[in-house]
């Protein structure tokens, strides 16, 4: 009894694994279908913010089951789903043509060049060596070396080791730089789990699933990234500006007649705009403290609302919810105040060493000094829905911009909260990226602290000189893409266009901005070299093509099992259709990617899984007809059929690792189906179809069907 509950544990986990690795895709297509009802409701609704509410709704029961399940379940390549596949090339020749210094680059050079950039379209051999071979070939000659035109300020005892050590250096860079650059694009246009890898030296893959728009893309890939340092003004302005947006909201919603036309509004704007900046003058602005986290943990609240203040225990005649209760009070804050209940806001005192304290709407008076602003993901998208309205676009003032953090804050990461900082920035830049020459992440010898260190060329350090010595104790944003990645304080003036960027949480993320302030200085452009479009439709049609495929093998081999193999044969089909069942789960579980060579490596494992119990059953036959006993002829059948099953699928395995090495994209998911599909092969025919049979035979049965007659069975 104990050797048949063995068998019957094993087999039944065996079914609960390969349920349970797919029922997360089982779920994401549910949801899905859901999605695709509410999106049908959201292009129906009336208005913009009704079709916005609709998909927070949905978002709200359904968006975090549906991300956990879409992290989880099988996923389709290009070829089934749709979308754009895209491959772009470094231009490693413009790079090394940049880097040399502009005034030792003569004819010798230049021919290098001409022939460099001339082989490196017909090979995919580093264009680096490409470029040392046709160096040694034109230049030495001519009594030149690299020294002769390459001069590196900051490396010592340069030589021409070094200098094709920096060379080196630099092309892995730009393909950084043009990593982070592309996934940040990307993800902000929205694409649904890109797939985004380096190949060889200077190539990059994409995959983008469901992309139509193929000349917006083309050009989103393409176009130079933009950096730009501008001037945080988180001042008195802009929380005035915020405070007008919740009185038209609440307004608008309430019916009341608006006293002022778009006009009108937007002219006081700009008049408190100029009383703003007068006053600014005359006002020193003072560095935010660091030390918050406590503060922010307990201001900021789920829901992504403030905190109302209590005002039962007051009599504040100025404060409109003075006297009312707890929760009446806090229902009508957040009626009386539908945009900055979206974010939290803290006011930063001009007095030394004062605390940070959190700011409610309820009063329009706002003190002078530096304001912070933190939102949560989730309220993003309606926070931008607002703001890009065209009668709230009029009322904002016209020399600020609104950008928001690149990455969330860290410290709230542990609780598995996502807090962006946003920031309001002067619209017009003080410098751009193009004046930067490097920039390296690196350690403070003082407290080991990651930090940035930052380079530029005589012109931008003269203009960054002036910049920091008229904006001391002020922030100024490092912006990539209308996106920002770090918003430090000017300590001191700035002389020699040598700075350091400091305050960073971690390596990685003094890495990332050093990636970000080269892309600034991207010499190496970005080209599309190949580009392949599938259209949904052909997705659907593979999809279909690739299921009726796999159901009629799977059909022909189950009936052919069946009608050959009698019983035997029906355990051979379970334990088909459960290997099959274990291959996509444990694909999905890998985040592999299912694609049309994957299909057709199924359809070839279901073949051989079905091979390896002809072998045993074969096997099993002789056995019986030799006058062995039933259980005697099936431990036999098992055993020297192991043998033969093992040598087949070991060589087509081998074969399957070799064509996943070398192989690329359509080829690697033919091979690693077909590998999993071996492995899952050797489990389900020989441990689970034996434990089925054994399990049949348990009872004391004299006979089971192999297809052969029952005559031949030896009692």
């Amino acid at each position: 009894m104990k050797k048949v509950l063995g068998k019957i544990i094993l087999v039944g986990v065996t079914v609960i694994a390969a349920i349970a690795m797919l029922y997360p895709t089982f779920r994401a297509y549910n949801l899905e279908s859901i999605q695709k009802g509410y999106l049908q409701r959201a292009k129906s609704a009336k208005s913009p913010a009704d079709s916005l509410a609709i998909m927070e709704s949905f978002k709200k029961q359904y968006g975090e089951a549906l991300l956990k399940a879409k992290n989880s379940q099988l996923k389709l390549g290009l070829d089934l789903r749709g979308g754009m596949y895209v491959t772009l090339e470094v231009d490693v020749a413009k790079l090394i043509e940049e880097t040399a210094s502009k005034e030792q680059i003569d004819e010798t050079f230049e021919q290098v060049i001409a022939k460099t950039k001339e082989e490196a379209k017909n090979t995919d051999q580093d264009v680096i060596d490409i470029f040392l071979k046709n160096f040694n070939a034109i230049a030495r000659p001519k009594g030149k070396s690299l020294i002769s035109y390459f001069d590196f300020g900051n490396v010592r005892d340069l030589s021409d080791d070094k200098i094709i050590d920096k060379l080196r250096e630099d092309q892995k860079q730009a393909i950084d730089q043009a990593l982070e650059v592309l996934r940040q694009r990307i993800d902000q246009y929205g694409v649904a789990e890109p797939n985004i890898q380096k190949q060889g030296t200077n190539r990059i893959l994409m995959e983008l699933p469901g992309v139509s728009n193929v000349t917006e893309m083309r050009s989103l890939l393409q176009t130079t990234a933009r950096l730009e340092f501008k001037l945080v003004k988180n001042n008195k302005q802009i929380v005035e500006f915020f405070a007008r947006i919740d009185k038209f909201l609440h307004d608008r919603k309430a019916g009341i007649p608006e006293t002022n036309n778009v006009q009108d509004t937007t002219k006081a704007t700009v008049q408190n705009a100029d009383i703003a900046k007068s006053e600014n003058k005359k006002t020193a602005e003072t560095k935010l403290e660091k030390k918050t986290e406590k503060l922010e943990k307990d201001s900021i609240a789920k829901d992504s609302t403030v905190l109302v203040k209590d005002s039962t225990k007051t009599k504040d005649s100025t404060d409109p919810y003075a006297g009312l209760p707890k929760e009446e009070a806090a229902r009508k804050y957040l009626e009386d105040h539908p945009f900055t209940r979206l974010f939290t806001t803290y006011y930063a005192p001009q007095q030394k060493n004062a605390k940070i304290v959190p700011i409610y709407y309820t009063s329009s008076q706002f003190p002078e000094g530096e304001y912070m602003f933190k939102i949560l993901e989730d309220s993003i998208p309606k926070f931008n829905e607002i703001l890009n309205r065209p009668e709230i676009k009029a009322m904002m003032p016209a020399d600020l911009q609104i950008a928001i953090d690149a990455k969330p804050d860290q410290r709230f990461l542990k609780q598995n909260v996502k807090v962006f900082d946003f920031y309001s920035l002067k619209k017009e830049p003080e410098l751009t990226g193009d004046v930067i020459t490097d920039a390296l992440a690196t350690y403070d010898p003082t407290n080991n602290a990651p930090m940035v260190t930052m380079a530029m060329n005589s012109d931008g350090a003269e203009r960054w000189a002036k910049i920091t010595g008229a904006n001391l104790q002020k922030r100024i944003a490092i912006v990539l893409d209308d996106r920002v990645y770090s918003a430090p304080v000017v300590q001191s003036k700035i002389s020699g266009g040598n700075s350091q960027i400091t305050g960073m949480a971690n390596a990685e993320e003094a890495r990332l901005l050093e990636i970000v302030l080269k892309a600034g200085a991207l010499k190496a452009p970005v080209q599309i070299i190949e580009e392949r479009i599938v259209g949904p439709s052909l997705g659907e049609d593979s999809i279909r093509n690739g299921v009726t495929a796999s159901i009629i093998a799977a059909l022909a081999v189950v009936l052919f099992m069946f009608i050959y193999y009698s019983v035997g044969g029906l355990v051979a089909d379970f334990a088909v259709i459960l290997n099959i069942v274990l291959m996509l789960g444990i694909l999905a579980s890998l985040g592999g990617t299912l694609s049309l060579p994957g299909i057709a490596g199924i359809i070839l494992t279901l073949g051989m899984a079905v091979d390896a119990n002809v072998l045993i059953y074969e096997r099993i036959r002789e056995e019986l007809k030799k006058g062995r006993s039933l259980k005697s002829a099936i431990d036999e059948g098992f055993s020297k059929a192991l043998s033969a099953i093992m040598d087949s699928n070991i060589t087509t395995f081998i074969t399957g690792l070799i064509l996943y090495y070398f192989g690329s994209g359509p080829i690697q998911g033919f091979a690693l189906t077909l590998m999993i599909g071996i492995i899952m092969t050797l489990f389900t025919a020989i441990l689970i179809s034996r434990s089925i049979i054994e399990m049949i035979i348990s009872n004391g049965a004299s006979h089971f069907g192999f297809g052969q007659k029952k005559l031949d069975t030896i009692k």
